[in-house]
């Protein structure tokens, strides 16, 4: 069953209680021709590179990040731009948490993490610094964070670091067992290390 219109407010349902949910919405590998990097996406003001992306549903698309805090830290949002979740259409939720679901399925053995953290920042004053609605997925791992809250200031940090294009020297990501030095974990990437990465993540989805 696909789901293709909002539901009308009276009649009381919810997207989960309809047949077949979970599978209402397919979720599939970026094709070639968008892999190209002239082709953009919008991620509010600013433009995703296609080869940055590697994976795209009907209404959502996930690519990888500029300042991941854990390795894995990926970023999916509707392909629409809407500032704040409250505005998205019935068929927008549970597109951009179904492919979350399904990314996130793929990327927690594929990093050998045993967990999954899924984050949105809804408006500026809970630490949303790009217009644009988007879910943060990370593949969590034993002792990855000191404490455990922490992931939510690196999440943060990250977040705040967007408008500053600059690069940083590269320093050693985090191991499993081991805490993560945050500001090692928030430098810039590359084009080229970004696009390496989506088109290794992309090869999940074949």
């Amino acid at each position: 069953m696909l789901v293709r219109r909002a539901l009308p407010r009276s009649t009381g349902l919810v997207l989960h209680q309809l047949p077949n949910f979970r599978q209402h919405i397919p979720v599939r590998a970026i094709t070639a021709a968008s892999m190209d990097k002239s082709v953009e996406y919008n991620f509010g003001p600013y433009k995703i590179r296609g080869d940055e992306v590697f994976c795209i549903s009907k209404l959502s698309f996930a690519f990888v990040n500029l300042k991941p805090v854990v390795p894995g830290h990926i970023l999916i949002c509707p392909l629409r731009v809407v500032k704040r979740f409250q505005e998205l259409a019935p068929e927008e939720v549970a597109d951009m948490w179904s492919t979350a679901q399904r990314v996130g399925s793929k990327l927690e053995p594929h990093y050998g993490a045993d967990s999954l953290t899924m984050a949105i920042q809804d408006g500026p004053s809970a630490g949303q610094t790009v217009p644009h609605v988007h879910i943060h997925v990370l593949p969590r791992k034993p002792g990855d964070f000191a404490k455990n809250d922490e992931v939510y200031d690196a999440i943060d940090r990250s977040a705040k670091s967007l408008p500053q294009m600059g690069s940083e020297q590269q320093q050693q990501q985090g191991q499993q067992g081991e805490p993560l030095d945050l500001d090692a974990e928030r430098r810039v990437r590359t084009p080229d290390e970004m696009a390496a990465e989506a088109a290794e993540l992309r090869q999940l989805f074949l």
